[in-house]
């Protein structure tokens, strides 16, 4: 089962956060059919994600978004996290897909590409303003992009390793990450020990073939280190999404009646696909047409105006992009 880790070494002055990610972003690939590269991409940042919000939040409501743009032939890739150990994302062309790089391994540099930026917003619920800070991607591997971010941003001397790999059948067989972060107090030795570790550690992915995480953490990436578990059992992680069938109703609501109409006479109903998670719900034509009860649109234009139990969109009285007055019912 996917789950995370945390732990300090070096006397509490170093944290680790450390998840292993495989069933989740197994079932995220799945979901979003996505290529083994697109896929590649999706996972790693699902689990920086996941990682991020055990670095940065406090308080169990909020939330993290990491999203990469860059100019590859992904189109962006964003994730949502939270302490709940709930994540979502989605990239915009799972389609995406690249030939191996001559070392044999994915090119997910490339699918994402370099040009472009990495942001991460932090949203506070259900109190303040969301907060958002971004930089130019480093190199598109999602790992180096957030490691850039956090010493940049955040002041942190951070090492992060992110890995999925797919196995001859192009199926998730393992992924996960650790982060591990420099806390004032750090001794120049220690960091100096922790960056040999790093070094002399092998691709993430594959030392998980051969040993769990807490083995790997305690004996290799902090080796020398007096390695501290602070979660046993792990912290338990899922792919999970926030869709329901009445969001998917309120997407239909941007539509105008004509184009609902026409959806029923040629298909019978609608079908609304969650770009978080790739579930599919077929709405039928009764609860189409139902809208109409809910809703307040321009005589002249049929542009919305308010859904009933919804954030009114306008203010009565300022104007409809045709120029008529707002009218709304009291």
């Amino acid at each position: 089962m996917a789950h995370l880790l945390r732990g300090l070494a070096a006397n509490g002055t170093v944290r680790v956060v450390a998840a292993d990610t495989t069933d989740l972003v197994r079932d995220a690939v799945a979901r979003h059919r996505a290529t083994p590269t697109a896929g590649a991409a999706l996972g790693r940042t699902l689990t920086g994600a996941l990682l991020l919000s055990h670095v940065l939040l406090k308080n169990p409501q909020d939330r993290v978004t990491l999203r990469l743009r860059g100019d590859g032939p992904l189109g962006g890739v964003i994730a949502d996290a939270g302490l709940d150990g709930i994540v979502r994302g989605y990239a915009h062309n799972p389609a995406a897909d690249l030939p191996l790089r001559d070392d044999g391994k994915l090119d997910v540099g490339g699918v994402v590409g370099k040009d472009g930026d990495i942001e991460v917003i932090r949203a506070h619920a259900p109190y303040g303003d969301p907060y958002a800070s971004s930089l130019e991607l480093v190199s598109g591997e999602v790992g180096e992009d957030i490691a850039r971010f956090l010493a940049v941003s955040e002041q942190i001397p951070s090492a992060v390793l992110l890995g999925v790999y797919f196995d001859a059948e192009e199926r998730v067989a393992r992924a996960g990450g650790v982060v591990l972060q420099a806390l004032p107090g750090a001794e120049d030795g220690a960091l100096r020990l922790l960056e040999a570790n790093v070094r002399a550690f092998p691709s993430l992915t594959s030392a998980m073939e051969r040993a769990p995480l807490p083995t790997l953490l305690e004996n290799e990436l902090c080796w020398g280190m007096d390695f501290e578990l602070l979660t046993d059992p792990g912290l338990p992680l899922a792919f999970a999404c926030r869709c329901s069938e009445s969001k998917a109703l309120d997407a239909l609501a941007y539509f105008t009646p004509d184009e609902r109409e026409a959806m029923i006479r040629e298909d019978g109903g609608a079908e609304v696909v969650c770009h978080w998670c790739g579930e599919r719900r077929w709405i039928e034509s009764d609860a189409i047409r139902g809208l109409r009860a809910e809703e307040v649109r321009c005589p002249d234009c049929g542009t919305l105006w308010h859904r009933e139990s919804q954030a009114r969109m306008v203010r009565e009285g300022e104007r409809c992009s045709c120029g008529r007055p707002v009218r709304l019912p009291n």
